[in-house]
């Protein structure tokens, strides 16, 4: 029997393009009985290693390759050795080996010999022949000093089995089968594999130079690299034909080895009270908090606390939920806003007393079992919300109380996805961009898009892959590479803590902050039986948290959002309108409609909406509507289902529902009702009629007719797949309810608070800006002298911040703030003198101006501008001859006089407002245009969208999102953008063709349609699409303008000029185009047939292609464009 030792996986990230699964595969195919893993310095791929080969029949040996110091006098030089587990304790070993290497914070890490010996105890140490320690002493000849080594490591440890590595190319076999004789020591076949098929040699050596940031033609495979690909027994054989005693050492290799893992057996975390047991103390801690929850503690409270108490206990989670109660503790005392609940745990009464969530079970009729329950045994899970900045100061603590080997968090993996992989191998091939890209931005961005999709979607991208060799190269190798790991990232809320450290059980690795990551996913920590705890950041807290300081700080309200009233009719008349921009789960174009409709006027309403705005159930949210006004009569398929089905007007809207028609008919616990609605929603026959049995046969028992028991399991395989979790519904309907609260009545601290959580999304931002004005409230433009680091409330208005600049960092804004405290600024140059210009350079005070946020020094932007290199030019000045006279005497010198420039243009100061801030603040693109429009359109967006039929309107295409119908034509959806406010349009395959190529984002149209109500949304189904710079009038036109292209050397490329080519009859205008070759310093007029429109994204691209400095045009009496 041979076995392949030598085998590296996907998990040695791009250093291997092995797939475990279809490694696995392939080995038994090629008859392997056993098969090693080695992966380097990381166990990521040991269980689905371990998974597979018992799932394909192979013997599993797990290993490990290390880098370690080789010469402890010379601690740079290193060496590899290979690791191998014989039993559980040695991969106990490997996992301890590799959590100390995933610590090392060298570029190039490596272990000591003081740090590996204690781990090689239940280990085969293989001494490979490629970088192996043994080989590079008996390559130069230094045969004494590898024996030497050899002993110093065998002299400190029982380690019986040391293999020395040969591959089938070694020129030293003799040698090193003399020094293995020498020396009691073993040889064993070791051919490396790296990929799978021999035809993936050139896609793992783009994988590889990927990985290491170069062309592959600068890293190219060696001869015997190619067949680093997993070779069949009879392949090895010849091989290694010489070496017939190495190959017989792989198979004894297999018999040392044999690891048993444990899976599936929950390891569950210890919380350990001071005194007492942990049963009795979260007792006595659910009887206390119950005392603080309720006035009086009634029956009902105290019997469904005995009962979730008793299967608490029963399945051993004590513990668990003292270490919640702990942290959650920790956070409020910190002052911190926890969320009310999320998840199944809402629907618990010990989760609410202990105060981890802050919603009333009992009140809001929640069910426990939804959440645990002893009939079906799964482990619990308690999602818990804290605002978004300050949840790492809970997982610190964590770590602080239970020991920085108790607590990890859970590592995920940055994949080649379609996008990607298409341009890091494109790179690698050296491609230029232009051809890289044109394949790229063929392939959606959307979420699970892969590159066959996205080649059966777009006729386009298989053009482009069909008529040149590099892009069919290109996706070949991409399609090889597609979802390989390329890097290691941080789960966004997986928690891990452990009872035993947590190295004996998943390999560790430095990650952020001080806390370590898992080298296992989080489905290989529930295979480990390992709990987590999910530690979410809830922007939505961070928001609310915000608010009441705000509100507290200019209204002079202590506001306690536990407290406030659930049916206060400001809120329920403001989401009645759909004014819930802002406002959590209820924010969406569809949701706002929904609620204008629905018109809520409880807090139920919102719980309900909440749960059917989903894909499926929302056909029933018109029912639920008309059931609410009683526009028909409910009927119920039982009268006795009222109760259950009244208070959602005759619509099963929760799961909870399902659980409780159960009980009532049919007689089941509450318990078995979760197992049968679990058993619906997975929708297995064979259980599937076994749970109807059951329900008729308990339905007609309790004296209901059979065909009626028929006729509501129906309804409940009906509903089943669309009941909402009602406890998550309540919860977050919480904090949708408090937000459409503040915004109701503190409407400056809610807007300040939202405008400052979205300030690095310019759209979003841009979005609520313009939703704030047109509410009436006033947004002041960013300033020096007024600006806080975002924005604030100022005299009952707004004012922007400064950090939402481009290119103005926090330490910039904080100087400028500090500086401005000690003395106003008065002008350009006193303000230039002030500051370090290594914190507050050229670039952000160009932005500072371009933003308008030094408006206050009474000169106009372009002024300023000109300024600027004379403003620092004298700071430098003044400063040095402070350090000359060691700041005891001010320079008398007199500040410049300002170099006075033409005022800007009201288009170049929006432009300019855009560059700095990604909007427009002051004005809209559009309005400059007005007077030219007249003639054709008076219409805002706003007003067109109050009309019927036919409009016209004009304005900025904001965002364009492409699709295909059913038939395959494309087709688009777009947002159109004007001074009052944003409208959604439709181009219908048919408009979408006229107009495609130069419906960009950014151009300035004006566009004829219909309007459009059919699906209670408002759109214009456009019909006809003009440019505005089309239109004739003196300030748009392009009359005698040039457009001027400079071909550089460089872009002398056939297929770059057939692009350029293609982007000139792609835009077909009035302005005539003039080559400049700059190696012939030719110049050259195109024929008319090319003169070009030349729109904003016309010139981008061109300039994208060319070079920015490269594409001008020009008019005589303006500035080049």
């Amino acid at each position: 029997m041979i076995v392949q030792s030598h085998v590296y996986s996907e998990y040695s990230l791009l250093s291997s393009t092995n797939r475990i699964e279809a490694l696995v595969e392939k080995a038994s195919r090629l008859g392997y009985q056993a098969l090693a893993l080695c992966d380097h310095h990381v166990m990521y791929g040991a269980v689905p290693f371990y998974q597979a080969c018992l799932k394909y029949g192979i013997k599993p040996i797990l290993g490990l390759e290390l880098t370690i110091q080789r010469d402890e006098d010379e601690p740079h030089t290193l060496a590899l050795i290979r690791l191998y587990a014989k039993n559980e304790q040695g991969y106990a070993h490997l996992m301890q080996l590799a959590t100390l290497i995933g610590h090392k914070e060298e570029k190039h890490p490596a272990l000591s010999r003081e740090e590996v010996i204690p781990y090689l105890n239940d280990l085969v140490v293989v001494l490979p022949d490629q970088d192996g320690p043994i080989h590079s002493w008996l390559q130069s000849g230094q045969d004494e000093k590898a024996r030497e080594w050899l002993a110093t490591w065998r002299g400190q440890t029982n380690v019986a089995d040391w293999l020395l590595g040969i591959s089938g190319n070694n020129e030293q076999v003799e040698q090193v089968s003399l020094f293995s004789k020498q020396n009691g020591l073993k040889v064993i076949a070791s051919h490396p594999c790296y990929f799978l098929e021999e035809r993936d040699a050139e896609a793992f050596g783009i994988a590889r130079a990927i990985r290491d940031g170069v062309k592959a033609e600068d890293r190219a495979l060696r001869r015997e690299e190619r067949s680093y690909f997993l070779q069949s027994p009879e392949q090895m054989l010849t091989c290694f034909k010489h070496e017939r005693e190495a190959l017989e050492n792989t198979q004894l290799l297999a018999s040392l080895c044999s690891v048993q893992l444990t899976l599936g057996q929950p390891q569950l975390p210890k919380y350990t009270p001071a005194e007492g047991e942990s049963n009795e103390l979260l007792r006595q801690l659910c009887v206390k908090g119950a005392h603080l929850r309720y006035r009086e503690v009634n029956d009902q409270v105290r019997e469904r606390l005995e009962k979730e108490l008793h299967v608490i206990t029963q399945m051993g989670f004590s513990d668990y939920f003292l270490i919640v109660w702990d942290f959650m503790r920790y956070a409020r005392k910190q002052g911190m806003l926890t969320g009310p609940g999320r998840g199944s745990a809402a629907g618990s009464l010990v989760a609410y007393v202990l105060e981890i969530t802050n919603v009333d079970p009992l009140k809001y009729n929640l069910l426990f079992e939804r959440f645990l329950n002893h009939e079906r045994v799964s482990m619990p899970d308690i999602d818990i919300d804290f605002p978004d900045h300050r949840r790492d100061e809970v997982i610190e603590y964590v770590q602080g109380k239970y020991g920085k080997e108790h607590v990890a968090q859970i590592i995920t993996f940055g994949t080649l996805a379609a996008r990607a992989v298409v341009r890091d191998v494109g790179k690698a091939l050296g491609l230029m961009s232009f051809v890289i890209e044109q394949v790229a931005r063929e392939i959606p961005s959307t979420p699970g898009m892969t590159l066959e999709k996205a080649l059966a979607e777009s006729k386009r991208l298989a053009a482009l892959i069909n008529e040149s060799d590099e892009a069919k190269a290109l996706w070949q190798i991409a399609k090889q590479l597609e979802g390989l790991p390329k890097h290691t990232s941080t789960h966004a809320a997986g928690v891990v803590i452990s009872a035993r450290p947590l190295p004996e059980i998943v390999a560790l690795q430095a990650g952020q902050a001080g806390v370590s990551l898992t080298q296992a996913t989080m489905n290989v920590i529930e295979e480990l039986g390992l709990l987590k705890f999910d530690f979410l950041g809830l922007r939505n807290l961070t928001l609310l948290e915000r608010m009441v300081s705000l509100i507290e700080e200019h209204n002079q309200v202590k506001l306690d959002l536990q407290n406030i009233p659930l049916n206060d009719e400001e809120t329920f008349v403001l989401l009645g309108k759909g004014d819930t921009t802002g406002v959590f789960q209820l924010e969406s174009p569809g949701m706002r409609r929904t609620l204008t409709h629905l018109k809520p006027t409880e807090f139920e309403d919102i719980v309900a909406v909440n749960a059917l705005y989903r894909p499926g159930p929302m056909e029933f949210i018109q029912t639920y509507i008309d059931g609410k006004y009683k526009v028909h009569t409910i009927t119920y398929a039982h009268p006795d289902l009222e109760p259950i089905l009244k208070g959602t007007h005759g619509v099963i809207v929760y799961q909870e529902q399902i659980m409780q028609i159960a009980s009532l008919l049919a007689g089941f616990s509450l318990a078995e009702a979760d197992i049968l609605r679990r058993a619906i929603s997975k929708k297995k026959k064979e259980e599937l009629a076994r749970q109807r049995e059951a329900f008729v046969k308990g339905a007609v028992d309790n004296g209901y007719e059979a065909n009626v028991a028929i006729e509501v399991f129906s309804l409940i395989e009906r509903f089943a797949d669309y009941g909402f979790n009602r406890s998550h519904a309540v919860a977050y309907s919480m904090i949708s309810y408090q937000l459409a609260y503040v915004k109701a009545h503190y409407p400056l601290a809610f807007y300040t608070a939202l405008f400052s959580s979205v300030w690095h999304n310019h759209e979003k931002l841009a979005h609520h800006l313009r939703e704030c004005r047109s509410a009436g409230y006033k947004v002041l433009p960013p300033s020096v002298s007024h600006s806080d680091l975002l924005f604030s409330i100022e005299n009952k208005a707004i004012r922007f911040g400064l950090l939402p600049i481009t290119h103005v960092g926090v330490q910039a804004v904080e100087a400028i703030i500090s500086e401005r405290k000690k003395k106003p600024f008065e002008d350009l140059f006193s303000f230039t003198v002030r500051f370090d210009q290594k914190i507050v350079n050229k670039k952000s005070i160009e932005q500072l101006i371009k933003a308008g946020a030094m408006d206050e020094f009474r000169q106009d932007r372009a002024t300023l501008l000109k300024s600027l290199d004379e403003a620092l030019r004298f700071a430098i000045e003044v400063k040095e001859f402070q350090e000359e006279t060691g700041g005891l005497f001010t320079l008398d010198i007199q500040a410049p006089e300002y170099d006075q420039a033409e005022p800007l243009l009201i288009q170049e100061k929006l432009e300019y407002e855009k560059e700095a801030l990604g909007f427009y603040l002051s004005g809209h693109p559009i309005e400059t245009y007005k007077a030219k429009l007249a003639d054709v359109t008076r219409v805002t967006i706003e007003t067109a969208f109050t009309k019927t039929g036919i409009v016209r309107v004009a304005g900025l295409i904001v965002s364009v999102r492409k699709i295909k119908t059913k038939k395959g034509e494309p087709m688009a959806f777009a947002v159109l953008s004007d001074e009052s406010q944003e409208g959604e349009l439709i181009l219908f395959p048919q408009a979408w063709q006229k107009v495609e190529i130069t419906f960009k984002e950014g151009e300035l149209v004006l566009i004829e349609g219909r309007m459009d109500q059919s699906k209670e949304r408002k759109q214009i189904i456009v019909e006809k699409v003009v440019s505005v710079n089309s239109l004739s009038n003196e300030q748009g036109s392009v009359q005698d303008a040039k457009l001027f292209l400079r071909i550089t050397p460089a872009r002398e490329h056939p297929k770059l000029l057939q692009q350029v080519k293609q982007q000139l009859l792609d835009n077909k205008g009035q302005v005539p185009v003039v080559l400049y070759y700059e190696q012939t310093k030719q110049t050259k007029r195109l024929l008319a047939n090319y003169n070009v429109s030349p729109s904003n994204t016309c010139l981008s691209i061109l300039k994208e292609l060319l070079g920015k400095e490269n594409v001008v045009l020009r008019k005589e009496g303006t500035k080049d464009k």
